[in-house]
């Protein structure tokens, strides 16, 4: 994904109509305009909802724009173009342009993928109507909605040579098959695996107990056989997800993040992978493992973490610091809402689970200006209509309020009627996480000193390409420096002008990158200050 952002003095606003942007693909050697799904009443060809149209003809009315259609390791140029005129003859009256190199996912050392995840998107729309994920003919919408996360996960595991590398596995959800038979295969071409998994209760341990038989029914050494149980804590489930890898006995690197082994947590929504290729890191994984392999109760793991993993320096260290769960208090939360504090630029975290107090305190008391919050539900778990939901749910609205803050809330559109938007449906592939169930936090990505922060997971500095640029007016657009990374390809995008308006619409549809309140479907020719509800949205043609 490549975000751009832009100005324009304000002398040179009057009649502005809005933006128009240009993408060169040097690797592909493709030239056109980006699109948007707004028009001029003027020049409405009448197209059907989920149509698009480019945007030298029906301008952007935003200071900010995303291209979701970005492709990994390739140079791009793009020109903005303020538009002034008619809409039937638009005139340019100034431009900038701005090259920008986006990272491949496996650069270095820390590669990072997430998935597309949510198939209640305009983009999955757009490519597979509302048929669901099986439905789809030759797996291209399971391939899709991966986005490169489970082939890498896959690719990972089928590296292992056997003789040389040794594979150690803790999951939490442990039941989509065909992972598991990649495993089984593994250990049939003689690697060495072991796995420890979630099986206190029926969820998930019905379900993982029931995949690991049903790929044992093939034959082969049998799976089950290379597989412990965690059943020690009847009330914390084991949440683990991650693989660390040994060559000639020694651990060499480690799969983790948030992305469980199941078809919904690769498929189903929002997560993000890392691969750490760092021996360091890696070792100190392999010693967790081992610990859960022994299932100690809490009290005892507690222990186990604090000491295999102290809480970093503040700032953290340059590379990769890792901070392993469950702890006996909440300093390390309280660390992790220190490090959202450094921020002096932007913020941006994910909560699948709810906001917790002192990240409340994070968006509420920060310096940063500009900060975004992307959430599953306003709440977490909280029964409907009673005083704690309604307090939590009063809370976040305040916070949603402050003109820094900008919270998108996982929803869908379930209507074809609101501003040319296609009516969507979800995979059911989830029934409780539907949308968000990435954990992690970026602090200042578009500084000289941004800082990467998967929470509970580790802590570490990404790779950044900045932008060059050019500007061919001094007076007229200029761009805002903007960066790419590899962490930056999130699957579910979301708008700096999102909620600043909440009563718009109750929740914002994760999808978007633009809002879709307040009713209006053209593009607007009097107001040069573009009201937050009337800027054109491209969520449809993001890749």
């Amino acid at each position: 994904m490549v975000t751009l952002g832009f100005d324009l003095a304000e002398l040179e606003c009057e009649g502005l109509l809005g933006f128009s942007v240009h993408r060169i693909d040097h690797e592909e050697n493709g030239a056109y305009f980006l699109e948007g799904m707004k028009c001029f009443a003027e020049t409405d060809p009448g197209f059907p909802a989920g149509a698009t149209y480019p945007t030298n003809e029906q301008p952007i009315q935003s200071f900010q724009w995303a291209d979701y259609t970005a492709k990994p390791g390739h140079r791009y140029t793009y020109t903005i173009t303020a538009l002034k005129g008619a809409p039937p003859s638009l005139t340019a009256s100034a431009d900038v342009a701005v090259e920008v190199t986006t990272e491949g996912p496996e650069n270095g050392d820390h590669d990072v993928y997430f998935n597309r995840g949510v198939a209640a998107s305009q983009a999955y729309v757009d490519r597979f109507g509302n048929r669901r994920p099986e439905q789809v003919q030759n797996g291209q919408a399971w391939i899709w909605l991966s986005r490169g996360l489970y082939e890498a996960m896959t690719a990972f595991v089928e590296a292992a040579v056997p003789g040389t590398h040794t594979l150690r596995v803790a999951a939490y959800e442990f039941h989509y098959e065909p992972f598991l038979k990649l495993l089984k295969d593994a250990i049939n071409r003689g690697v060495d695996v072991k796995i420890v998994y979630d099986g206190r209760k029926a969820k998930p341990g019905d379900n993982n107990r029931e995949a690991i038989a049903k790929v044992d029914e093939n034959g082969g050494e049998a799976l089950a056989d290379h597989c412990k149980e965690r059943r020690s804590n009847k009330s914390y489930i084991s949440h683990n997800k991650f693989i660390v890898k040994l060559e000639n006995g020694a651990p060499v690197s480690v799969w983790t993040g948030g992305t469980n082994f199941s078809d919904g947590g690769i498929f189903g929504h929002s997560n993000v992978a890392h691969v750490v290729e760092d021996p360091d890191t890696a070792d100190l994984y392999l010693k967790y493992w081992t610990a859960l392999r022994e299932d100690p109760t809490n009290g005892k793991l507690n222990d186990i973490t604090e000491d295999l993993t102290p809480l970093p320096a503040m700032p953290p260290p340059s590379g990769t610091s890792v901070i392993f769960s469950p702890r006996s208090d909440l300093t390390a939360l309280q660390w992790y809402a220190d490090l959202a504090m450094i921020g002096r630029e932007g913020v941006f975290m994910t909560f699948a689970f709810g906001m917790h107090d002192l990240f409340k305190d994070v968006y509420r008391n920060s310096a940063a200006p500009f900060r975004l919050a992307l959430l599953e539900k306003a709440t977490r778990p909280l029964k409907e209509g009673s005083p704690e939901r309604e307090a939590e749910e009063e809370a976040i609205q305040l916070l949603r309020n402050m003109p820094a803050n900008t919270f998108a809330i996982g929803s869908l559109i379930a209507t074809n009627k609101i501003d040319g938007w296609v009516q969507e449906h979800l995979s059911g592939l989830n029934r409780n996480v539907k949308y968000v169930h990435n954990k992690f936090m970026l602090v200042d990505p578009m500084s000289d000193k941004p800082w990467w922060s998967p929470a509970r997971r580790t802590s570490a500095t990404p790779r950044l390409t900045r932008m060059t640029r050019t500007c061919s007016s001094s007076l007229a657009t200029r761009a805002s420096p903007t960066f790419t990374s590899a962490s930056s390809c999130a699957s579910i995008p979301i708008t700096p002008f999102a909620s600043r308006w909440p009563g718009a619409i109750p929740a914002i549809h994760p999808s978007l990158c633009g809002p879709i309140g307040g009713g209006r479907t053209t593009l607007e020719t009097r107001n040069v200050r573009f009201a937050a509800n009337s800027s054109p949205v491209d969520s449809r043609r993001f890749s």
